[in-house]
């Protein structure tokens, strides 16, 4: 059974991406992962925030002057305070390279200009295979537009794609007016895929101790269900690569965001809870189901069922919405007795 699949230009054995996420913390969990069918793993994300606090000690080490007074060489920071993050992660991104032979995406994390450039070149010259730009974009002011908005995450993907010889996906929300447009618009900024969505953490209220309390959830097979019908609309209108991330969680999940038009698929919440052996249940899984339908390799079906393809194209727009809506009825007291 052939399960290869090409992702940001790169050959990949089987369409499983393992996402951002604790695995590639560690040389020998990354190396699991692989030795269980992993294709490509994504690193943890480097925040932009991160990135910031290594700049400004980096500004304050050069622009103070060192003999302004008897005490001015104890503002320098110490060589420890410079091992931060983000040094810390290119060392990691060149031991993963050591160590694995499956593509090694690096991730940044932000939403405003800033080092971005910088640490893209970092990360190309540490080996990273692609980059992947995760914008975890919350727009709180209203006097912010939307296409303000997304002309400056279109900027930050042109100034990262155009500094590097190496893929770049961008992992966006489902939070745009029109998603299909904005995804065509990053493709013609110079992303090479984009990843269909992020999951945002949404915070909760503590009511006794008047505190926003941050809340993580792992995703749920439910939450597929949003990547399917954009992926379905967006696979026929560009030409980059697609991932899917969040809600894959068995090997149909897998297979339908392939059948949408994704060219990979991103699992972490899945891996968290049963481990990297998962991704071999996974692969199995879908060569079994791929065998007892007659399909042969994973090309053979890619796209089948999105939007320009599948034999009702208005399931994935308002026609399908009408529909289930207009199915639903209360049923009398005599009905439920």
């Amino acid at each position: 059974m052939n399960l290869s699949t090409e992702y940001l230009g790169l050959k990949l054995e089987n369409p499983l991406i393992v996402g951002a996420g604790p695995f590639c913390d560690s040389v020998d969990s990354a190396r699991q992962l692989q030795d269980a069918g992993a294709a490509a793993v994504v690193m943890r994300s480097i925040f932009e925030e991160q990135i910031e606090v290594e700049l400004r000690a980096l500004a304050h080490a050069i622009e103070t002057p060192a003999e302004s007074t008897p005490e001015a060489t104890s503002y320098f920071p110490n060589f420890s305070e410079y091992q931060l993050a983000p040094d810390q992660y290119l060392h990691q991104i060149e031991g993963l390279k050591k160590a694995l032979s499956i593509p090694v995406i690096a991730s940044l994390n932000g939403s405003r200009m800033g080092g971005w450039i910088d640490y893209a070149r970092k990360f190309e010259s540490a080996g990273a295979d692609a980059i992947e730009l995760n914008l975890y974009q919350i727009a709180t002011r209203a006097s912010v537009a939307a296409d303000e908005v997304e002309a400056d995450l279109r900027e930050i993907v042109h100034l990262v794609s155009d500094s590097v010889r190496i893929p770049v996906a961008v992992k966006i929300s489902p939070f745009h007016t029109s998603p299909a447009n904005f995804v065509l618009s990053l493709e013609h900024a110079g992303a090479a895929g984009v990843v269909v969505f992020n999951r945002f953490y949404q915070p909760d209220l503590d009511l006794d101790e008047m505190e926003v309390l941050p809340k993580l959830r792992l995703s749920e097979t439910s939450e597929l269900l949003v990547r399917l019908r954009w992926l379905a609309i967006i696979s026929p209108q560009v030409r980059c690569s697609l991932a899917a991330t969040g809600g894959v969680h068995s090997a149909q999940d897998v297979l339908k965001a392939l059948f949408a038009g994704a060219n990979a698929v991103q699992i972490v919440s899945a891996l968290l809870q049963n481990g990297p052996r998962f991704l071999s249940v996974l692969l199995d899984g879908m060569s079994q189901w791929m065998g007892e339908h007659g399909y042969t390799s994973v090309s053979e079906f890619r796209g089948a069922m999105n939007l320009k393809r599948c034999p009702d194209p208005a399931a994935f727009e308002r026609a399908n919405y009408i529909r289930i809506l207009q199915a639903w009825r209360i049923a009398t007291y005599d009905e439920q007795t």
